[in-house]
């Protein structure tokens, strides 16, 4: 069986990375993407082959492996490359909360982890339960504005969203978050979320932070209900922005902090 099994796993994103540790599988990885920092030892034991919409195809194909991770059809033009020098190459797309959990479970399986994989999985999804139920108790829920990128402004994608509604939180784009491409989430004008009042900010910057005060002076922003109380916060991209293991753990959990003490104050 063991022989049947990929022996030599590139994964292109984070979250395939993350997830292998998780299962006790990291020998299995010989190439990771630059942006990798779950666990924070993969950065030092596995080489840097990638990043998301490049990847040097030469090292990898040095690495020689049976198997390749990727991530949505942005890495389509990666995948080619890989397929036609005759390298396996699965790419996920997963976008929703049920579609994260589907992809882990795909995962262990390819790597003869099915059993724990879903042991793990069900942990996870119990958790989350445990989350629905303590958010049910809030006598208000408020509204949330993720913010995805700054300039121009971005909403969340959809597995964040759905996590925001886990923690007890609603956002307040959620037509936007079923837009699986970020350029359709784009936010014409600041003045849109200005009108529909967050009571908090959140935001998840991939590449750069997040600043709070940055937020609170933006010209018309003062009387937004979030900047008013100071309920702005920065959630690492690693954390909620990678559809694995991480956001449907620390993500949603710092999701659900967030929430619970505003509505501690505001219930």
């Amino acid at each position: 069986m063991q022989q049947l099994l990929p022996q030599r796993i590139v994964c292109l994103t984070e979250e395939t990375t993350e997830w292998l540790y998780l299962l006790g599988q990291e020998a299995r990885i010989v190439g990771i993407s630059g942006y990798t920092v779950r666990p924070r030892r993969a950065r030092t034991e596995k080489p840097k082959v990638s990043a998301f919409l490049s990847a040097k195809i030469d090292k990898i194909l040095a690495l020689k492996p049976d198997c390749v991770f990727g991530f949505s059809d942005l890495q389509a033009d990666i995948a080619s490359l890989l397929i036609k020098a005759g390298v396996q190459v699965t790419v996920f797309n997963q976008r929703s909360v049920d579609e994260i959990f589907s992809v882990l479970y795909q995962v262990a399986a390819m790597v003869g982890q099915a059993e724990q994989g879903l042991a793990q999985l069900s942990r996870m999804r119990a958790e989350l339960d445990a989350i629905t139920q303590k958010a049910a108790g809030f006598k208000r829920r408020p509204r949330v504005y993720f913010e995805e990128w700054d300039e121009p402004h971005m909403s969340t994608i959809r597995w964040v969203s759905e996590l925001m509604g886990i923690a007890g939180g609603d956002d307040i784009f959620p037509e936007l978050a079923m837009q699986s491409m970020g350029r359709d989430r784009i936010i014409a004008s600041g003045q849109t979320i200005i009108e529909r009042a967050p009571d908090i900010i959140i935001g998840s910057l991939c590449g750069k932070k997040f600043r709070p005060e940055k937020v609170a002076a933006r010209p018309g922003w003062q009387d937004v209900p979030a900047v008013r109380t100071g309920q702005i916060f920065e959630i690492k991209s690693a954390d909620i922005l990678q559809p694995g293991p991480a956001a449907l753990t620390d993500g949603v959990a710092q999701l659900h902090r967030i929430f619970s003490q505003w509505e501690a104050l505001h219930g």
